[in-house]
Parts: C-alpha cells; sequence; structure tokens
C-alpha cells in the first residue's frame, strides 16, 4: 500500500508541476494542462480504490493501468528531464554565489565588465522568455506533425470543388431558367452552397458530397402559403406548402401573354391542353418534394447537353426521392452533388426545403424548416474574422474524423463547436490553442449529455450574429433540444455516455500516436 501511495503522489506531482512552474506560460496552457490533471486525477483515484478492495487479478490490472498512465505522459518525464538540465546549472551556479556571498564577493560577481547589473537581469528574464517561446514552438510542431501527417484529410479540394459546383448550377440554372421562360411552372433562382463542403469540413475523406439548396418562387397567377404543422408527430418546425391562384385580370389587360387562371376566357379554356402546375407539382394543392424532385430530375437531362462542362464530363443520375442527386466524372476526376429544393420564409435566410426530416417516413408534402443556409453563413462569418492560423475547422473536422462507429451525429458536434465559436473570441482558435478547444468540446458534449439537452444553435437563439438574417419567430422561439430523445429513454442515455467516453478516448489515442 505505501508503493501504491508513493506512486499516486508522484503521479500527481508530476501532472501539477508545470502549474507550479508556471508565470512563462499562458493562459491557454495552464487551462489545458487543469484540464488533463483533472482527467488523470480521477481515473488515478478509481485505479487506487481497484487496488485497496478488488480480487488480485483486479489489483495487477490497476497497477498496469497506472503505469500505463504514467508512460502515456510521457511529456511530463520529459519535462522533469528539461527542468533538471537547465535549472541544475543554475542551482549550482546559485549555490557557488551563496557562499562567495561569505566573503563578501556576490555582489560583485553580479555586476558586469560595464558595471550595468540591470542589463544583466533583462538579459536573463529575456533567455527565460525565450526558452518558453521555443517549448510553445515544439509543442506547436509536434501537434501540427500529427494532425498534418498522421490524420487523413479530405482528399478533394474543398475550395475547387466548391468552386466547381458552383459553376456547374449556374449554368444548368441559366438553361432551366430559358426552358421555364413561357411555362407556369416554378421559377428557380441561383442555388446556394450549404452543408459541410460549402462551410470549409467535411465528415468524409473522400466522395464528398456538394450540397446546394435551389430557391423556388412561385410562377405568375400563384402563390405560396406556408402552413406550420402543428400535429406534433415529427420533432421540430415542419410546413407545408399551399399553393393557390391569384387574379391577374388586372395584369393580364397590360400584357397579353398574361393568363388568368381564375378567370380564364373561352379562348384561353379551349386552348389550354397543357397539364398545370397544381396538376403536376401538387398534391392536394401542396407542393409536392418528392414530384418537384423527379420534375428537376427531367430538366437536368433535358439541358445537359446544352452546358459547355458536357464536353468534358459524363452525367450519371443518381437515386434520391427529395432531392436531385448526380454524379459526374472525368478520367479519375469525380464530382457529387445533391440539389435540394427551398422556399425562402420572407426575406431571411431561413427556408423550408426538401431534406428529408428526423424520422424514417416524410410525407411528400411535408417541408422540413431548414437552417443550413444560416450556418453556412455564420461559418463564412467566423473564417472573414478569424487569423489565418485559425484551426477552429481542424477542430471541427478532426472530431468528425473521430465519429466513426459511434452513433453521436455530426450535426451534435458541429452545434457544440458553433456554440463555442459564439462565444470564444476568434483569436483563441490558433494552432497554439487547439488541444484546449477540443477539450472543451467534449466537456461540452459530456455536460451536455448530464443534462439531457443540446440546445439548437440557431432556433431560439437570440446572439446570433447580426450578419444573419432570421424571422422573428425563429429567433424568438423555445428553443429546440437536440437530445430530447435522451429525457425518458434510459438505455439510449446510458449508451450515449458511454461513446462520449469512447470518443474523449479515440481522440487522445489519434492525437498521441498518430492513429
Amino acid at each position: 500500500m505505501a508503493a501504491t501511495v508513493f506512486l499516486f503522489l508522484l503521479l500527481q506531482s508530476l501532472i501539477q508541476y508545470p502549474q507550479m512552474v508556471g508565470d512563462g506560460l499562458d493562459e491557454d496552457t495552464h487551462l489545458r494542462m487543469e484540464l488533463r490533471a483533472k482527467r488523470l486525477n480521477r481515473e488515478m483515484t478509481r485505479l487506487l480504490q481497484e487496488l485497496e478492495q478488488g480480487p488480485p487479478e483486479s489489483s495487477a490490472r490497476a497497477w498496469g493501468a497506472l503505469l500505463w498512465a504514467a508512460l502515456q505522459h510521457w511529456h511530463f518525464w520529459a519535462l522533469v528531464g528539461v527542468l533538471v538540465l537547465v535549472l541544475g546549472p543554475w542551482f549550482s551556479r546559485s549555490r557557488r554565489n551563496h557562499g562567495a556571498g561569505n566573503n563578501g564577493e556576490d555582489e560583485e560577481g553580479q555586476v558586469n565588465d560595464d558595471g550595468n547589473e540591470e542589463e544583466v537581469v533583462n538579459e536573463q528574464g529575456n533567455g527565460h522568455a525565450n526558452d518558453a517561446e521555443e517549448d510553445n514552438n515544439v509543442v506547436d510542431n509536434h501537434l501540427r506533425w500529427l494532425l498534418e501527417e498522421h490524420i487523413q484529410w479530405p482528399v478533394q479540394d474543398l475550395k475547387k470543388g466548391c468552386e466547381r459546383t458552383t459553376i456547374l448550377m449556374d449554368n444548368f440554372i441559366l438553361i432551366i431558367q430559358r426552358l421555364l421562360s413561357n411555362t407556369f411552372y416554378p421559377l428557380t433562382q441561383r442555388a446556394i452552397g450549404v452543408g459541410s463542403a460549402f462551410e470549409g469540413w467535411s465528415p468524409r475523406e473522400e466522395d464528398i458530397v456538394y450540397c446546394v439548396l435551389v430557391p423556388l418562387i412561385p410562377p405568375q397567377g400563384h402563390t405560396f402559403h406556408l402552413e406550420l404543422d402543428t400535429s406534433g408527430h415529427i420533432p421540430g418546425r415542419n410546413f407545408h406548402i399551399r399553393v393557390e391562384l391569384v387574379c391577374t385580370c388586372t395584369s393580364e389587360r397590360q400584357n397579353e401573354n398574361v393568363q388568368c387562371f381564375i378567370h380564364p376566357s373561352e379562348e384561353q379554356q379551349r386552348g389550354n391542353e397543357e397539364p398545370s402546375f397544381l396538376n403536376t407539382l401538387c398534391t392536394r394543392s401542396y407542393l409536392d418534394a418528392e414530384k418537384t424532385a423527379r420534375w428537376f430530375r427531367q430538366l437536368v437531362a433535358a439541358s445537359w447537353g446544352a452546358l459547355p462542362q458536357s464536353h468534358d464530363w459524363y452525367l450519371m443520375l443518381l437515386p434520391s426521392s427529395r432531392s436531385c442527386k448526380f454524379k459526374l466524372s472525368r478520367h479519375r476526376e469525380t464530382l457529387t452533388v445533391e440539389v435540394l429544393f427551398g422556399v425562402r420564409e420572407g426575406n431571411s435566410d431561413i427556408f423550408v426545403s426538401s431534406q428529408h426530416t428526423e424520422t424514417l417516413f416524410t410525407p411528400s408534402t411535408m417541408w422540413p424548416e431548414t437552417y443550413a443556409v444560416a450556418e453556412m453563413k455564420f461559418f463564412r462569418h467566423i473564417t472573414s474574422r478569424a487569423p489565418d492560423d485559425s484551426w477552429h475547422l481542424k477542430c471541427l473536422q478532426l472530431l468528425a474524423h473521430a465519429l466513426l462507429g459511434i452513433d453521436f451525429s455530426t450535426y451534435t458536434l458541429k452545434t457544440i463547436v458553433m456554440h463555442l465559436l459564439n462565444t470564444v473570441p476568434v483569436s483563441g482558435w490558433r494552432r497554439r490553442h487547439f488541444l484546449l478547444r477540443l477539450g472543451e468540446s467534449i466537456e461540452y458534449l459530456r455536460s451536455s449529455l448530464a443534462e439531457k439537452r443540446l440546445d439548437h444553435f440557431i432556433l431560439g437563439n437570440q446572439s446570433v450574429p447580426q450578419v444573419i438574417r432570421l424571422p422573428p419567430d425563429v429567433q424568438y422561439a423555445e428553443p429546440l433540444n437536440l437530445f430530447h430523445h435522451l429525457v425518458q429513454d434510459l438505455a439510449a442515455h446510458s449508451k450515449a455516455m458511454n461513446e462520449c467516453h469512447e470518443l474523449e478516448e479515440r481522440l487522445q489515442r489519434m492525437l498521441h500516436h498518430g492513429r
């Protein structure tokens, strides 16, 4: 037992010692060491309890874990060695000076050849500052080597892929607008890049899907009315888009090409044999997401030959019920694009879209509210204000990369990072802050799981940057709890807590061993 206590005290002193060295260390380094010390202290306390109370085989495992903990934190042993090498000569010199001081020679020994004592002190202070800066550079370089050499980032160039997707969709929309110019089908506006790729990160290493949202506006003689679904069967805010006809008789008298669907003339009735918007894209007067996706898919196939990209790329349409998904290929290059459709709420950055809801089945006339455009604008706002060496996207990238085989969604971790980005100054996301921000993200996840509550970042958040335009009913809504399913499901909550611990251990292995 005495040996156990000795090992515990030794490890504890090694963990806490760097905090006592301290004035030369910055605040983030202090916090990072403190988080690591608390975590290891909890683990050692648990292992000591096993040593005292468990059977022999359990005690043997605990001894091994304690020794492994010491070996895992090799940098503390290295720090002790460095301190001995650096401070050893200084202590020896101090002892010699102290001995000489008894003969009345110590004060003379502190003066340089020019008699300038203060300059010697300043040189010593600058030396300590340079040493601290050099140590920080060593840590930064080691961290950069681990992340750049041993952790796989997206193989594809995200910026290049986003630019290609934007140009491609601009060409598609231009041709489609010409095809629909003399029809009474919804008008397509310029596509908006959304999702992780357009935010600057990707949960995938390859086969990245570039997602865009195409806003739809009603054709002349029609109007869209958004009706909020109040049944409560599906979580979140979901809408139905009711399509109504409006009288255009006044416009008809001014423009002969305008047709009034409410008061058609006899000639218009006889000549109107084409299928109408309500008959082809709607179900019971409500815009149908699945019909809209099939309609747009036909438009893509019809307009592809007119695009300049058709000379170099091969187009393959992919199956999708509520979106238009396709892949372009050229030699070894590929580009996968998914087109969602949406109707804007007023003049805001919030849309109702054709994306699927959280449930297994989404009615074809249901359009869930999407915050993808607002979230994309938030990341671009942060990136525009962040320093060039900001690692906030790398932090999110690493968290998403570590989720393989764990049930947490990337959207959960993205939400946590957005909350931190909205509270921690952008200057606090540089490379030297990386481990601290990573630790805060895991701690945020752990505390949110303990409370069984993680608020949506956009819905009900009154502190989002003003550059993001929110309608009042979104900004002042009751915040949506992304962990609502854990409140009543104890088994799911226990599993989530265990997976949080597994995620933390996986990140430690990735950072310590590069895998």
